[in-house]
C-alpha cells in the first residue's frame, strides 16, 4: 500500500509539523469544550490521561480544563516544547514505541494525530497502557467552507506545482475523513481488548478572515516541504479566493472521533489468572 493509504508510514510528513511549531500552535484550530464532556462521561474524576501526539497541546487543553491530568507523548522535541511551557508534561517517542514503564492511564487520547499511528501497533499500546475500564479516544478537526470556496480553495491547489501527493478540497473534508474513522476502528478491533468502537461528532464553526487562513495553510501536513516561491504562489491564489469572498469566511467544523472501552477482564486474562 502507499503512504497515501497508510499516512503512518509517511514518517517526513508526520514529523514535520514542528518545522515551525510557534505558527501551528497560533493558527491551527482548538477544539471545543463538549468534546471533553463526550469523551468523559462516566470516567472517574481528574482522570490520568496520555495524549499521543500532543504536539503544542492544542489537543490536550480541553481535557486539562475539564480536571484530566495529562501526559503527553510526542516524536517532536520542537512541539514538545511549545507543551511544556503550556505546564504539559511529555516525553519523546512514537507511542507504537513508548515505554510506559509500568504506569496505568484511565484515558488515551489523540487529537489530529492517530493517522500517524501505526492502528494496530497503537491500538495494541493504548491497550496494554489503559486501566479495565479505562477508554481510548481518537478524534480530529475536520472544516467545510461553502461549496464556492472549496471549490476556489482546490484550483488554487491545482494552479501551483506543489508536489503534494492530494489536492486539498478537492471533496468534502467532513466526508473524507470517514476511512480515517474506519481504520481506528478497525484497528482497534484487531487489538482484542476493547468493547465495540462508537463513532461521536461534535460540530462548532469558526470565522476565519483572509489573514489568518494564510498563517494556517502552511501549518497543513506536508506543506512545509513546499518550495518557498511555489508557497507563495499558493498563498496569493487562496487569497484571492478568500478576497471574492469579502476578506472572510465561514468554517463548518465537526470534531469527528471513535470512542472504545477497555475491556474489564482482558488484562486479567493476558497475565495469567
Amino acid at each position: 500500500m502507499t503512504d497515501a493509504a497508510q499516512p503512518f508510514r509517511a514518517r517526513t510528513i508526520a514529523e514535520g509539523f514542528g518545522a515551525d511549531a510557534e505558527a501551528y500552535d497560533r493558527f491551527r484550530p482548538h477544539y471545543p469544550a463538549p468534546l471533553a464532556e463526550v469523551v468523559l462521561d462516566g470516567l472517574p474524576t481528574a482522570p490520568r490521561t496520555v495524549d499521543v501526539g500532543i504536539g503544542t497541546g492544542l489537543s490536550a487543553l480541553p481535557f486539562r480544563d475539564a480536571g484530566c491530568r495529562v501526559l503527553g507523548v510526542e516524536v517532536d522535541e520542537r512541539m514538545a516544547e511549545v507543551a511544556r511551557r503550556r505546564g504539559f508534561d511529555v516525553e519523546i517517542a512514537r507511542f507504537e514505541e513508548w515505554d510506559a514503564a509500568g504506569r496505568a492511564f484511565d484515558l488515551v487520547i489523540a487529537g489530529q494525530t492517530w493517522h500517524w499511528v501505526d492502528p494496530v501497533a497503537g491500538a495494541a499500546k493504548a491497550r496494554d497502557v489503559l486501566s479495565p475500564g479505562g477508554r481510548m479516544a481518537v478524534f480530529w478537526n475536520a472544516g467545510d467552507p461553502t461549496p464556492e470556496i472549496a471549490a476556489g480553495f482546490a484550483e488554487a491547489y491545482r494552479s501551483v506545482d506543489t508536489g503534494l501527493p492530494f489536492t486539498p478540497w478537492a471533496s468534502p473534508q467532513r466526508e473524507g475523513y470517514r476511512a480515517m474513522l474506519q481504520t481506528a476502528a478497525d484497528g482497534i478491533h484487531s487489538s482484542d481488548g476493547f468493547d465495540e468502537p462508537e463513532w461521536f461528532r461534535v460540530d462548532w464553526q469558526a470565522e476565519i478572515t483572509r489573514d489568518e487562513w494564510l498563517a494556517q495553510v502552511p501549518t497543513g501536513g506536508g506543506h512545509n516541504r513546499i518550495a518557498p516561491e511555489k508557497l507563495d504562489e499558493l498563498l496569493r491564489a487562496i487569497g484571492a479566493v478568500v478576497d471574492r469572498a469579502g476578506g472572510r469566511f465561514t468554517m463548518e467544523y465537526a470534531t469527528l472521533g471513535v470512542l472504545a472501552r477497555r475491556r474489564e477482564a482482558d488484562r486479567d486474562d493476558r497475565q495469567g489468572r
